[in-house]
């Protein structure tokens, strides 16, 4: 699997990720999730500089051709509720033709510090042939991310598989690499070290839906 870390050059990420991780500004649930968005339309661009393109004569308003270039790929955009969804809708700003693909992945938690992650929800296109970009911000373990692209599998193969997340740790990179086919590619904005032991990314930003919208229960 090929991994994009797009902090090992200092970038707008760098600024962003700033941003949501420092506590005082992560306050304002706004502009974190605008940050999530902002970060979704960066990595929509990358991810667009590796798509497939085809040559179109388009004729504009003077009555000539111009040759372009347009996007050949059949993109479908899938998100892990609930972090997701602004994340999800940086991706869907630039890739706005893009089919829409969601999941509910959760912790069932059964003592302190030992959970199962669950899929209850499901709702998804024909992923057969196309190009399949799973968002998630966080990325601590990798168990949500291979179950929830386990369950997408049932409607299909996809021909591309790109995995976007914010913020991952090392040990769910090494997971994704042993679980994911080989010519997948994992775009994160920076790689930390660590999880702890509630399984959450150290030092991460903390609970990224809370932070988007609101605690729960």
């Amino acid at each position: 699997m090929n991994v994009v870390n797009l902090s090992e050059q200092p970038s707008l990420v760098s600024q962003y990720l700033a941003e949501m991780r420092d506590t005082n500004i992560q306050t304002d649930p706004l502009r974190f999730r605008r940050n999530l968005e902002r970060l979704g339309e960066i990595m929509a661009y990358e991810i667009s500089r590796t798509l497939d393109f085809s040559a179109e004569k388009i004729k504009t308003p003077l009555g000539v051709e111009a040759d372009c270039n347009v996007i050949a790929d059949k993109i479908v955009l899938a998100t892990i509720f609930r972090a997701g969804i602004p994340f999800h809708q940086g991706f869907l700003r630039y890739f706005d033709n893009a089919e829409n693909a969601f999941v509910s992945a959760y912790r069932k938690y059964k003592e302190k510090e030992n959970f199962d992650v669950l899929i209850e929800y499901l709702a998804t296109p024909r992923l057969e042939g196309k190009t399949l970009v799973i968002c998630d911000p966080m990325l601590a373990t990798g168990a949500s991310m291979e179950l929830s692209y386990r369950a997408l599998l049932t409607k299909g193969t996809p021909a591309k598989l790109h995995i976007a997340s914010v913020i991952a740790s090392q040990k769910a990179v090494d997971y994704m690499n042993s679980v994911m086919p080989e010519d997948a590619t994992l775009w994160v904005g920076v790689i930390d070290p660590e999880i702890n032991a509630h399984s959450y990314i150290v030092p991460g930003l903390g609970d990224a839906g809370d932070l988007a919208y609101g605690v729960k229960e």
